[in-house]
């Protein structure tokens, strides 16, 4: 299946998804409005194909209300609501899609350099579905020399737009967290694993931030105080999935998050800078002000 035909089945699940309910005659005058239509309208009989090949490849249930003007809609919007991967691939496509629809003004759109990791994603991806170990060369951030060792892929994991493989290490025998990007080589060996039924990769990170999972730094409560303005921010992009605003004013809002306070969430605090302040844990809010304090005796000292 050619990219170009992907592009149209995500144009036609966005499509659909954004309009709730939409006929086929307004479906063709947003698809001419198109790159990809080529000017040309949608028959009536490569719709329907296009329908049914949507509902394979994302398990969508694409109904018609003939009772409302023949009107399309996704009867299970939920498949794309409530599952998480399904949704990022959607939204990633639909990016994809977006760009490639304006490859015209590609020097106005700037964008984030994405480390070489998923590279490599491929063959750890095949070494997880067939559970195969893996040979790794990798080189970490605080090591001189490049080491290599063999892992059994249990899942991966992306964070900040870096991919970050999570394995048992088979020499350790314990469970490692690797990023892709700081990875030389890879090699698929024949030797293979068992994946343990008791590893769920959700609770495996539960409480954590983002990949740093401290056994010795329990899930806590968080409550943070924010400026109104930076409640805003908070809101639409959440610290943390279990965000709560438990107070909210003109001037500031409380939330709470529970999570494994570790250095990159105590990071993540700290670059909302005097926008947001930590009321509780005691011992977290002291620790953040001894690192403002020795950031201040740092500039000061100049």
């Amino acid at each position: 299946m050619s990219k170009n035909q992907i592009n149209k089945y995500v144009w036609l699940v966005e499509t659909l998804y954004k309009a709730k309910k939409i006929t086929l005659k307004e479906i063709n005058r947003r698809w001419l409005e198109t790159d990809l239509s080529e000017g040309l309208e949608i028959p009536h009989r490569t719709f329907h194909t296009w329908k049914n090949t949507v509902e394979e490849m994302f398990g969508l249930v694409i109904m018609c209300d003939k009772h409302d003007g023949d009107r399309y809609y996704i009867e299970n919007r939920e498949a794309l609501e409530d599952d998480s991967l399904q949704r990022w691939l959607l939204n990633s496509m639909s990016v994809s899609n977006t760009l490639l629809e304006n490859k015209s003004l590609s020097d106005r759109i700037l964008l984030e350099n994405i480390p070489s990791g998923q590279d490599f994603l491929d063959t750890v991806m095949a070494a997880m579905k067939k559970s195969k170990v893996l040979e790794i060369t990798y080189k970490g951030y605080w090591r001189e020399h490049e080491s290599t060792f063999r892992v059994a892929p249990y899942c991966v994991k992306l964070f900040r737009q870096r991919w970050y493989l999570v394995g048992n290490s088979v020499y350790e025998g314990k469970i490692r967290i690797y990023s892709l990007d700081r990875v030389r080589e890879v090699r698929l060996l024949e030797e293979t694993f068992k994946y343990p039924k008791k590893f769920s990769p959700e609770n495996y990170f539960k409480g954590c931030f983002g990949i740093i999972r401290d056994e010795e730094c329990p899930i806590k409560t968080v409550k943070v105080k924010v400026s109104a303005d930076q409640a805003n921010y908070l809101r639409s992009l959440p610290l943390h999935p279990s965000q709560k605003e438990l107070e909210h004013t003109d001037e500031y809002s409380i939330f709470s998050v529970e999570v494994r306070p570790t250095f990159d969430f105590q990071q993540e605090l700290l670059w909302n800078g005097d926008a947001l302040e930590v009321l509780e844990p005691l011992w977290l809010r002291q620790e953040l002000a001894g690192t403002v304090k020795r950031m201040w005796n740092h500039y000061n000292s100049k």
